[in-house]
């Protein structure tokens, strides 16, 4: 295949274009907010972002590279068509349940990040357990996505695939090591434009080539392949219900959620954001679904692709860019080159960030340095920021399987944070010794289950299980979701049960060794009901902790708006402000 100099042209003016706005950006956050609040400026964007800012970013946040890769890999391969599409109504799906019930709690108490109320009602050592599974999904979802984009870079213009994420990680780095969320938020407004745009314009010419057949037609019957609306084969019933319940209720916890969230003006905005981002979600995944149901309704050997087809050639994974590539002509797939690339970087970018948000919050200043200033805080997160994007790249550059990885960790998402996540909201009564205990038994009972893209086998046969093509054993009985319930009951049960424990004497104070039950007062805890039943912060049923200057308790986990915080509407919050 030839370099494409036009190629290379439209992705470098691309990335200058995203650059420059994210440089634009990172001026607005120094001009926004006090000097002593800068890095919550970075972290939620000064708490200001309006709602069509706010709408384009928290779509572009899961309209990302493995989104649409993947949901027109769903439709095209043979077998699973769009019945195994599951990520466009499963991600809308978890907006709009994050916008009714977690959005609103977590706003109202004025959290920076999404782990400040589980170390407020946890502890910090618990908030620090809890940020493992967080980071990695984070950061292997970068990684992953990098991975794909350098793939997707070379089919079209055909250059080094290291060469091509190596560029993309820096200016994705770049801009939002300079300006945090204002960065990320306003390149996102850029990026989900040009994927729209690119990808809606790349439908009609490769749907007019003509080796590409009619697609209703191949719909529903076999022409080059099965029919593309695809089927569910009732042993894989429980299967798709385990996948489809990880994608809606798993997620929910992710930092890059949350901090779009926390970064609205007010409440309402902030559910209002998740409802909107749900829409944009599914109008997103169209140009995404009719590729792929391109894809399956092409005679590639009447293509220059060649005699087999990209199913054949284990290429399915690229079907995208390879429609891109074969089926319109070459100044349009360029176009589409820049949609992709778009995708990639608003997922990244957001993920990279996340990540540093919750180290330089939750464990660098929470945990260790309570007296640290926020300029210190502010170049924790910069060099973070830096470290973070450096590891999601070599991830991306050198193992051989990063999706496994992310699947994996993902999956501790929705089994361990989600299941906290209920707890610390809406279950009164909860404590650090049903955390862990819910922590260990999810985490036991989702490695047990075993992972086929890592080769690790089950240690925990369940009905159904079979071996695929590599002897792995795959396991159709809906082991996630058992082990996300197991993790929730466990948590819930045990805390009680300690709470029993202590309180009726059977054992002494002195075994509380995590101060969970006994000492109401404690450098690790807060008031267990204050989270939970109050929308008020009484301040004198904090725990005390080492105040400074610019960093007291009040100011730790709430801001000024959370303490006189009356209604969440707009109207009242301006008027709160005043």
């Amino acid at each position: 295949m030839a370099f494409h100099v036009e190629g290379l042209v439209a992705i470098v003016v691309f990335y200058l274009a995203i650059l420059a706005v994210g440089i634009w950006a990172a001026w607005k956050t120094k001009n926004t907010g006090s000097e002593g609040d800068r890095s919550e400026a970075i972290i939620v964007g000064g708490r200001d972002i309006g709602l069509l800012v706010g709408g384009f970013t928290m779509t572009a946040t899961w309209v990302g590279g493995g989104y649409i890769n993947g949901t027109a890999e769903a439709v095209y391969v043979p077998g699973y068509g769009l019945a195994w599409a599951q990520a466009p109504i499963g991600y809308s799906l978890s907006l709009v349940l994050g916008g009714l019930f977690f959005a609103k709690p977590m706003r109202s108490k004025g959290y920076v990040t999404m782990l400040d109320p589980f170390q407020q009602l946890y502890g910090k050592r618990m908030g620090g357990l809890l940020f493992i599974p967080a980071l990695m999904g984070e950061m292997f979802w970068a990684a992953a996505i990098f991975s794909a984009l350098g793939a997707t870079i070379s089919v079209i213009i055909d250059i080094n695939v290291n060469i091509s994420v190596i560029i993309s990680a820096l200016i994705a780095t770049m801009y939002t090591l300079v300006g945090g969320l204002y960065s990320v938020a306003y390149t996102d407004v850029v990026q989900l434009f040009c994927i729209f745009l690119g990808l809606w314009i790349s439908v009609p010419f490769a749907m007019s080539h003509p080796a590409v057949a009619d697609i209703g037609l191949t719909a529903v019957h076999p022409v080059h392949q099965a029919p593309w609306l695809g089927s569910i084969n009732s042993l894989d019933i429980y299967t798709w219900l385990d996948n489809f319940l990880l994608l809606t209720l798993g997620g929910i916890p992710w930092q890059a959620y949350f901090q779009r969230v926390l970064s609205s003006s007010s409440a309402t905005y902030a559910q209002v954001l998740s409802f909107l981002a749900a829409f944009g979600c599914l109008v997103m995944a169209l140009p995404a679904v009719l590729i792929g149901a391109i894809g399956a309704s092409t005679a590639w050997n009447e293509t220059d692709y060649g005699i087999l087809d990209p199913m054949t050639k284990k290429e399915a994974d690229m079907i995208l860019p390879i429609v891109l590539q074969y089926l319109c002509p070459v100044y349009i797939s360029f176009f589409g080159l820049g949609a992709v690339s778009a995708a990639v970087m608003s997922s990244a970018d957001s993920s990279i960030l996340s990540a540093s948000s919750m180290f330089a919050r939750n464990i660098y200043q929470l945990s260790f340095r309570q007296n640290a200033s926020d300029r210190e805080i502010v170049w924790v997160m910069r060099i973070t920021v830096f470290l973070f994007g450096a590891s999601a790249t070599a991830m991306a550059l050198l193992a051989s399987s990063v999706y496994g990885l992310w699947y994996l960790s993902s999956d501790l998402v929705y089994i361990i944070i989600f299941p906290q996540l209920l707890c610390v909201l809406f279950i009164k009564g909860t404590n650090t010794y049903g955390a862990i205990a819910g922590y260990l038994f999810g985490l036991v009972l989702r490695i047990t289950g075993g992972e086929p893209y890592l080769y690790l086998q089950p240690l925990i046969y369940y009905p159904g299980c079979y071996p695929d093509e590599n002897n792995i054993y795959i396991q159709r009985f809906p082991f996630k979701t058992l082990a996300m319930l197991t993790s929730f009951f466990t948590n819930i049960i045990v805390s009680y049960l300690a709470k029993y424990l202590f309180e009726s004497g059977t054992l002494p104070p002195k075994l509380d060794f995590l101060d969970a039950v006994v000492a109401r007062y404690s450098r690790e805890h807060m008031d267990k009901a204050t989270l939970v039943k109050s929308d008020n912060i009484v301040l004198n049923e904090l725990a005390p902790v080492n105040p400074r200057h610019s960093l007291t308790l009040s100011s730790t986990f709430t801001n000024n708006e959370a303490f006189n915080y009356v209604d969440s509407s707009p109207e009242l919050s301006n008027t709160e402000d005043n």
